[in-house]
């Protein structure tokens, strides 16, 4: 076979993978309507209690806005340095990772109890990145291999659209989710083509903060 027939291969089968990869979000979506009209949405009071409570954590890497009220002198916009602290005007260094927000805020109004008068401090994430074990990493055949900051409730289907979906070459089924439980590594099979091409709502795993999605080459 000659070196464009195996080009025009290439090309032809990158072409389908995307089809399905499209034609597989269709179906998940489809399905996930289905399934939560004959569930019914829930609403009021009974919806507000099952509302994840969860926090995030601030990491390295991330992009904070703080904000002192009645002093914009003292305001500012930083970077959490790989060491996890960040410095502000009058806080020359402060431990940020690890932290909610509110965590921070009330760090940084003790240090400036020493200058002003009952400040009063918000700090917002407006960039996340997250914490190293907080972060799911997607490696090998995606379209992106990433780090993801965790969200609550994110799964299989969340990181793989993030990643773009698929190679052409990738083996989705024989995927492997690697999580660290009680100190050890084990591995689940993950079935991504099954989920991304069939919309197999049932190969959407939910993940996990640290996990890490190993996706490998196909035999040809």
């Amino acid at each position: 076979m000659g070196k464009s027939a195996i080009t025009g291969q290439c090309q032809f089968k990158g072409v389908i993978m995307r089809s399905n990869f499209a034609f597989g979000l269709a179906k998940i979506a489809a399905a996930a309507v289905m399934l939560m009209t004959a569930a019914g949405l829930a609403t009021g009071p009974a919806a507000a209690q099952q509302t994840d409570v969860s926090k995030y954590v601030i990491g390295p890497g991330d992009m904070l806005q703080v904000s002192v009220w009645h002093n914009p002198e003292l305001s500012t916009s930083v970077p959490v340095r790989p060491d996890g602290r960040i410095s502000t005007p009058l806080v020359t260094d402060v431990v940020a990772a690890g932290k909610t927000s509110e965590q921070l805020g009330h760090d940084i109004e003790a240090q400036l109890k020493k200058y002003v008068a009952d400040p009063i401090v918000t700090v917002m994430v407006s960039n996340f990145v997250g914490p190293y074990n907080q972060q799911v990493r997607i490696v090998g055949e995606a379209s992106t291999p990433k780090a993801l900051p965790y969200l609550a409730h994110m799964t299989v289907l969340d990181a793989m659209i993030a990643a773009g979906g698929l190679t052409p070459y990738a083996s989705g089924n024989r995927a492997k989710l690697v999580r660290r439980i009680g100190g050890k590594e084990t591995e689940t099979t993950l079935r991504i083509s099954d989920l991304l091409k069939d919309g197999d709502l049932s190969a959407n795993t939910e993940l996990q903060p640290g996990d890490i999605i190993i996706i490998p080459q196909s035999f040809f």
